[in-house]
């Protein structure tokens, strides 16, 4: 697979945005910004688990004047976004995940759905989505690491197939009468597109019919051509793929350039998320000084992702005791920096990189109470 090469080099300033919108600034429709959200990071990226996209929605017409970043939304954070007179919340995680059976003050999400409505302010939530993106969290977690060259550890695939269909089926006909049968009868099957070419088999002339059809279709072809031996012991059934995305999908492999002690990378991202410790499993036989050339990394909850991934050094926000042990009997050094610590510091950049997609058409602004909930004391 080819890798993406980035410059990996920590900032050490960053322009500092002011929270009052200037006179530039003017309103969305919330319906255009959704769309221009998605141009950025298409949601068709994120996990088939998760809950991404538009979670709560005020009556319509809703134009957005401020939109807020945030990695939770607790009742902390929306009283924030309340106070900055917020149009609408782009939380990371997404705060509805579960299905609610219904909306009263009893429980805090349910509160946070009533105060939104009640204030119309609109929430959408990425999450995953730009997990997988070029631009998106990973590559960011990856900045604090050196310079390297990445790729996705598990590729995402193309949103749409090249052809229709999700499976291609290839016979030979060799007579003009069972030619037309046969084309006349498989375009009689719903959902099936049919070509056919000339191709030379063991020195005879013949006809390829090559078809592109559904699974249900599919049965049916297969029905129809079993009834065929000639034609059925020759048959080629492919199943179609959609293309792999070289630069997006879960997780990153990233190969530095020059290897560094685990103890030098240990720093490097430290200092790149901010953080006065980090939890450490040393790889078994390995030390503070080993060198660390490859590193696998995913922001939040690595383990799934991670699992077989030849690296050095596994980097992500948290992993399950037994994972971790499984990494460390293969000489792999874990570090772990508590979920949304490896995915908070994304919110600058993508402050920066929404207002240019934007055209800073809207105010953008960052939580300031938004926080990792688990503190070193």
């Amino acid at each position: 697979m080819l890798s993406s090469r980035v410059c990996l080099v920590p900032t050490t300033f960053r322009l500092v945005h002011s929270l009052i919108c200037s006179s530039s600034c003017s309103f969305m429709d919330l319906k255009a910004l959704l769309s221009s959200l998605n141009d950025f990071a298409s949601l068709s990226f994120a996990e088939s688990w998760d809950n991404v996209g538009l979670l709560v929605e005020p009556s319509p017409p809703h134009t957005v004047n401020t939109l807020f970043l945030t990695n939770d939304l607790t009742e902390e954070v929306m009283e924030e976004a309340l106070q900055k007179k917020t149009d609408l919340i782009l939380s990371y995680h997404p705060p509805i995940f579960r299905p609610m059976k219904r909306i009263t003050w009893k429980t805090w999400k349910e509160r946070l759905v009533i105060r939104a409505l009640e204030n119309r302010v609109a929430i959408y939530s990425p999450h995953t989505a730009y997990d997988a993106a070029p631009q998106g969290v990973n590559s960011w977690l990856a900045k604090g690491l050196g310079v390297c060259t990445s790729r996705p550890i598990h590729p995402s695939k193309a949103p749409t197939y090249p052809t229709e269909g999700t499976h291609r089926v290839e016979f030979n006909v060799n007579h003009t009468q069972d030619l037309d049968e046969v084309i006349s009868t498989v375009k009689g099957i719903a959902d099936v597109a049919v070509t056919s070419f000339s191709a030379r088999t063991d020195g005879e002339e013949q006809t390829r019919i090559s078809l592109n059809c559904g699974q249900q279709a599919l049965m049916q072809v297969v029905a129809f051509l079993s009834q065929n031996r000639q034609f059925y012991q020759k048959t080629e059934i492919l199943s179609l793929e959609k293309p792999l995305l070289l630069h997006t999908g879960m997780g990153r492999l990233c190969t530095l350039d020059e290897s560094v002690s685990l103890a030098t990378m240990i720093e490097r991202i430290k200092r790149h998320l901010k953080l006065s410790h980090v939890r450490l499993a040393l790889g078994v036989g390995r030390t503070l000084e080993s060198p660390v050339k490859a590193v696998a990394l995913c922001a939040g909850s690595g383990s799934s992702v991670l699992q077989g991934a030849e690296a050095d050094l596994y980097l992500t926000g948290e992993m399950s005791h037994h994972d971790i042990l499984d990494a460390a009997s293969q000489g792999i050094n874990v570090i772990l920096c508590e979920h949304s610590n490896t995915e908070r510091g994304f919110l600058s950049d993508l402050r920066d990189m929404l207002s240019a997609h934007l055209k800073n058409k809207i105010n953008i602004i960052l939580s300031e109470t938004d926080r990792d909930p688990l503190l070193v004391v």
